[in-house]
């Protein structure tokens, strides 16, 4: 068996984990990666790389169905699905082995296989039932991720009944679909399916769909979702799937208590995810996991000595782009990097991209409300904007929170055509602590999408130019 020592181990080759190490190497710490699956982790293989290019098939196949909008024609446009997910999983085992190329320039070491910890900083390796490697560290790193959650009567088999693995590789597009949950993943498989040609029903037990976002943006995705053709359940909740042969019955509850139970082709299960902290060790390392998830300081400290944790295992937002920076953050904090800040989770914007795209950044105007803030709400439609109507994409909406005695912005939201692309311009605002005056003295390029987001603030502050 390998023995090896380390500066850092890093369990887990995710977006967490493999920046992480990358970051280590860079500031001359010897580095090793244990990865038990794919490089990458579930976000490149089988989550925000993978969607995203099955999304870009239904945005085309879409389009291809409205081509006389935009003054031309194709007969009878189809699609190839064996050939659509082909192209899925090519990019995303392009970008694993990209990973792969990444970690071997940095002279990182990768462990391929299971670790579980002896201690605190010593690490056994296991690949299937062999002992492959024991590696000790000054610091271990837990980047093991998460993974899809279920419930009492809602189980998936991989077959009729499944999570998003199933979800991204299907041999044929279901006539009848449900999905249950109505999240970022739920909504993203809920567009593609529907633009695929799928009967889509969405059941969410929450009020409303997207119950993350802005209740004014959740409320303009549910008339365009539903404007497209799915039949969209709030405040309900799928009380048990019985699969068949072919089908699966579930039984619905409605909102008013009534059963809605039907018949589907196929079922999403799409109700949330939790850490992946099994079999790691952690109890007898006194550290006990919180509702599926490591708890952690501002640093990723566990408060064992030597053992860390980032990303989806620590919990919300489970985003590949916190999980990277809480890896840069550890890291560098680990090697006393002078002017080293926490992550402010505040400021980390989250997309949904479905059709229309969802972004959004900071607080909803209900949260600031409730925080006691007094506020200034700006909203600019699409229909207002040239590029929009040009693109044919006039639906949708921008809207910001500003504190009305400082200034400060407190949030945006969108939802429409490339909002996840536009959404980093306020958190870049966010993050350099800009005021409205900075915002309105900026100079937005003509025409652009982007010129709706300074309409937007000079709206909260009554001096809007095209509203």
């Amino acid at each position: 068996m390998d023995k090896q020592s380390f500066d850092i181990v890093v369990i887990g080759g995710g977006p967490g984990g493999y920046v992480a190490a990358i970051r280590a190497a860079q500031l001359g710490l010897k580095a090793c990666v244990i990865e038990r699956e794919h490089l990458g982790g579930i976000c490149l293989n089988w989550g925000c790389i993978p969607t995203k290019a099955l999304l870009r098939s239904s945005e085309i196949h879409h389009m291809l169905h409205h081509l006389d909008d935009y003054g031309l024609s194709a007969d009878n446009p189809s699609f190839d699905l064996a050939a659509v997910v082909k192209r899925s999983r090519g990019i995303a085992t392009q970008l694993s082995g990209g990973v792969k190329h990444l970690l071997k320039k940095n002279k990182v070491v990768v462990i391929d296989g299971e670790a579980t910890l002896k201690t605190a900083t010593t690490v056994s390796v296991t690949k299937g039932a062999k002992a492959v490697a024991e590696v000790s560290a000054t610091h271990v790193i837990i980047a093991t991720g998460a993974r899809a959650r279920e419930l009492p009567g809602l189980v998936a088999d991989g077959k009729l009944i499944w999570t998003y693995k199933e979800a991204l590789v299907p041999a044929e597009i279901p006539k009848r679909l449900l999905v249950v949950g109505s999240g970022a993943i739920g909504m993203e498989f809920a567009s593609f399916y529907s633009d695929m040609g799928a009967e889509v029903t969405v059941v969410e037990m929450l009020d409303r769909i997207l119950p993350q976002e802005d209740a004014e943006i959740s409320a303009l995705a549910l008339k365009a979702f539903t404007g497209q053709g799915m039949t969209i359940h709030t405040g309900a909740g799928v009380t048990a799937l019985k699969a068949g042969k072919s089908t699966v019955k579930a039984s619905i509850k409605l909102s008013d208590g009534k059963p809605a139970d039907a018949t589907f082709d196929r079922v999403i299960l799409a109700i949330g995810i939790t850490g992946n902290v099994e079999g790691l060790g952690l109890e007898a390392l006194g550290v006990v996991p919180e509702r599926g998830h490591i708890p952690t300081d501002p640093f990723g400290y566990t408060g064992t000595p030597g053992l860390w944790a980032i990303g989806d295992v620590t919990g919300p937002p489970w985003l590949a782009h916190k999980a990277m920076h809480e890896g840069v953050i550890t890291v560098e904090h680990i090697a006393r990097v002078k002017g080293v800040h926490a992550l402010n989770k505040a400021n980390i914007p989250g997309c949904t991209y479905c059709r229309p795209q969802v972004a959004s950044v900071g607080l909803t105007e209900e949260a600031a409300k409730k925080a006691g803030y007094a506020v200034k709400v700006g909203r600019f439609p699409f229909m207002g904007n040239g590029k929009a109507i040009a693109l044919g994409e006039p639906e949708g909406l921008v809207k910001t929170v500003f504190d009305a005695k400082t200034g400060e912005l407190l949030g945006a939201h969108m939802i429409g055509a490339e909002v996840t692309e536009l959404i980093q311009g306020y958190a870049i605002a966010r993050t350099m602590e800009t005021t409205e005056a900075e915002l309105m003295a900026t100079v937005f390029p003509h025409p652009t999408l982007s010129e709706m987001m300074h309409e937007s603030v000079l709206a909260a502050y009554g001096k809007a130019l095209h509203i």
